[in-house]
């Protein structure tokens, strides 16, 4: 890689959400970008044309992808290593919520929010490593969220959010001796699709009522922070959890 070469963020989830704020904040500080979507191809191809004209020095290219597949994802990784020969830093951001109380979730939507929310991100992390081993350097930065600490009617979400923490730390023991640092973003309540479909007139008044900062956060201050870790300004810092919360610590 030449000193000017630009470098490579690959982010499951890009099309919407904290993955689109990521993927756009990337292209224009400089990074070429591959990112996935798994149903919002229109979304997908919207992005990328916004971004010739915002970025457009960067290369920015997509495809689809059920993270839960762990053959679509090695291939995935292939095409992307093809494309772009390496990429410097992974973000499997991808992720889903299902409400319900406990007693409630059945088999399937349990097994859809771990396999999409923790499976997933592992099967990425894995395609990945090799490349990040090979060359001895990388970055890797894992989505959770402050419900990983538990929340009523989000047992399976909870569980999946909580389980990316000891995922991202056992990498960061694993791979920090190869120069790889892994790490984990928490954020609280982001204006997000997901938050305005699954979040309840309740819970979003809560937020702004008990969070000390009043509001909820603005993607574009989230992917602010996952820049940083994801660069080489960061690069101390492995195994850690990051709460990009505005100071609210608690979720009813």
């Amino acid at each position: 890689m030449s000193a000017t070469a630009r470098p490579v963020l690959f982010v499951t989830g890009g099309s919407r959400g904290i993955g689109r704020a990521l993927v756009e904040a990337a292209a224009i500080e400089g990074w070429d970008v591959a990112f996935t979507y798994v149903s919002q191809a229109e979304a997908a191809e919207s992005l990328i044309t916004e971004l010739k004209a915002t970025a457009p020095e960067a290369t920015i290219k997509s495809w689809c992808l059920d993270v839960r597949d762990s053959k679509a994802v090695d291939r995935v990784a292939d095409d992307v290593l093809g494309a772009f020969d390496r990429v410097d830093a992974v973000v499997p951001n991808a992720g889903i919520s299902l409400n319900g109380l406990a007693y409630s979730l059945t088999d399937e939507d349990w097994s859809t929010v771990i396999d999409t929310n923790l499976t997933g991100p592992f099967y990425v992390c894995r395609a990945f490593l090799p490349e990040l081993v090979s060359r001895r350097k990388g970055r890797i930065l894992l989505v959770s969220s402050i419900i990983a600490a538990g929340a009523s009617g989000q047992a399976a979400y909870a569980t999946s959010k909580a389980g990316l923490i000891g995922l991202a730390t056992s990498l960061a023991k694993e791979y920090g001796p190869k120069g790889i640092t892994t790490n984990v973003v928490a954020p609280a309540y982001f204006e997000t699709d997901m938050t305005r479909d699954t979040m309840s007139s309740g819970l979003v008044d809560y937020a702004n009522k008990f969070c000390p900062m009043r509001r909820l956060g603005a993607l574009d201050e989230l992917a602010a922070t996952m820049l940083f870790l994801i660069s080489d300004k960061a690069g101390y810092i492995n195994g850690e959890t990051i709460r990009v919360s505005g100071g609210l610590d608690w979720a009813p």
